[in-house]
């Protein structure tokens, strides 16, 4: 009589296939690929924001493999936004190529503020929803 148990064996219900380890049948569980990216800045802060205060829909894209995808539209959403504000921002004052070349200090100050506000902006659209 041959009271070996298959090695394998897979659950009709659900799909999901086991192996023997021992006297136990574990799943064989395995994270979807995922696409490799390289986070930017606004890529990092949603990242972050996620984890920290939208835990359930971090753990869901994780598990579902679609985190990458989600962070990599929100960063090229994020520069796209940023550039176009700055633009209209910059359309709107009074900056000019004369002041950049007569009084650099005023036209950088300017167009710092100008960065800063576009991109607070976009932290209230996108990073922090």
């Amino acid at each position: 009589m041959n009271n070996e148990l298959p090695k394998t064996k897979i659950d009709e219900k659900t799909d999901i296939e086991y192996h023997l380890e021992g006297n136990y049948y574990i799943p064989n569980l395995a994270m979807p690929k995922q696409e490799k990216i390289i986070l930017n800045k606004y890529g990092r802060m949603r990242l972050k924001y996620l984890k920290e205060h939208k835990k359930i829909e971090y753990t869901i894209m994780l598990i579902n493999g679609t985190l990458n995808t989600h962070l990599k539209e929100i960063q090229e959403t994020a520069d796209n936004r940023v550039q176009q504000i700055i633009s209209e921002l910059k359309a709107k004052s009074d900056l000019t190529e004369d002041i950049k070349n007569t009084d650099m200090l005023y036209w950088v100050g300017t167009m710092n503020s100008i960065k800063a506000q576009a991109e607070e902006i976009v932290f209230s659209e996108l990073i922090y929803v």
